[in-house]
């Protein structure tokens, strides 16, 4: 029977703060805040881990696609100087003497009304010797003896005997 006395004033509110010897009552309520708070961090880390992994995955893509890029700038350059070599006066030119064509003359134009502007003449013959002979039109090879081009004989240099000393 023994009574705790009632405390007043000062006493009283520090009484509240802390818990009594029966105390179940706080302690119940704080086990769902510290699982809430464990939760949240573990939460915030394997979001964490999730986001770096994403990142690195991502860097690791952009790494390659720069070396794709990077590749095909290297081969459309190199494609472009070709086209340049390709297409330069001088070797359009002499593409065109392989081929067998030989440059105009002045040109002569059509006139709406049917006149014609400029004197119209053939281009200049080239010599049979300039143009290749796999390359000449089928009408202008002849098959005359005098017309084939003789083949000069070929000089084969002849070996020289060769002795050893002491045989």
């Amino acid at each position: 029977m023994s009574r705790k006395p009632e405390l007043r004033g000062r006493a009283a509110r520090l009484a509240r703060l802390f818990p009594g010897p029966s105390g179940s009552g706080p302690q119940a309520a704080r086990t769902p805040f510290v699982l809430l708070v464990v939760l949240l961090l573990g939460g915030g880390l394997i979001g964490l881990l999730v986001l770096n992994s994403a990142l690195s995955e991502g860097s690791f893509k952009l790494d390659d696609l720069q070396k794709d890029t990077k590749n095909l700038t290297d081969e459309e350059q190199a494609l472009q100087r070709d086209i340049d070599s390709y297409s330069a006066p001088d070797a359009l030119q002499r593409r065109a003497r392989e081929l067998g064509m030989v440059p105009g003359g002045d040109p002569a134009f059509l006139n709406p009304n049917g006149t014609v502007k400029g004197v119209p003449s053939a281009a200049a013959q080239q010599s049979a010797v300039q143009i290749p002979l796999a390359l000449r039109p089928p009408e202008t090879i002849t098959h005359s003896p005098a017309a084939a081009p003789t083949p000069t004989p070929a000089v084969t240099p002849t070996p020289t005997p060769t002795t050893t000393p002491g045989r």
